[in-house]
């Protein structure tokens, strides 16, 4: 798959308040609050994650650091599936790859996570991680995962 775009959602959300859902859940991260991340964008079965660059995400030749990457593309992932659910379900991803493909040499890294295949029980999205310098993005990482739908699991 050559570009995110070309997963552009035609899904239909089982739940009308997923924008509200996929937000209140996010919030309630505590990782994405400390490592300072942002929604960006809330559509059925597409979110994007974006984060500033500081010293304190970085690994030692100053670039993001792998684990940043991966977290925000594995949220970005999982709220894109979450968007699908119902609104008595929660998610979880079950198995990721990342596959790093340039440096994260960046003032902004922006994950856009996209369903690839929705499910009642499993489903399988794709992201995209970007890195932002001086106004130029380039692809710098993408992941696999795969969701899983739980139930009677919620932590409100």
């Amino acid at each position: 798959m050559s570009d995110i775009s070309e997963l552009r959602s035609t899904f239909k959300p089982r739940n009308p308040d997923y924008q509200q859902r996929v937000r209140d859940s996010f919030e309630r991260q505590g990782v994405m609050r400390l490592i300072g991340a942002e929604l960006s964008r809330i559509g059925p079965g597409e979110v994007d994650i974006r984060i500033a660059y500081t010293d304190q995400l970085s690994q030692q030749h100053g670039f993001f650091h792998g684990g940043i990457l991966s977290t925000i593309a594995d949220s970005a992932c999982g709220y894109a599936a979450f968007s699908l659910m119902p609104a008595d379900a929660a998610v979880l991803t079950i198995e990721f790859k990342t596959n790093f493909l340039a440096p994260a040499d960046g003032e902004l890294l922006i994950a856009r996570g996209r369903i690839v295949k929705p499910g009642r029980t499993i489903s399988v999205s794709h992201a995209q991680v970007l890195v932002t310098k001086n106004g130029q993005e380039r692809l710098c990482a993408t992941m696999t995962a795969t969701n899983m739908t739980i139930y009677d699991k919620v932590k409100e």
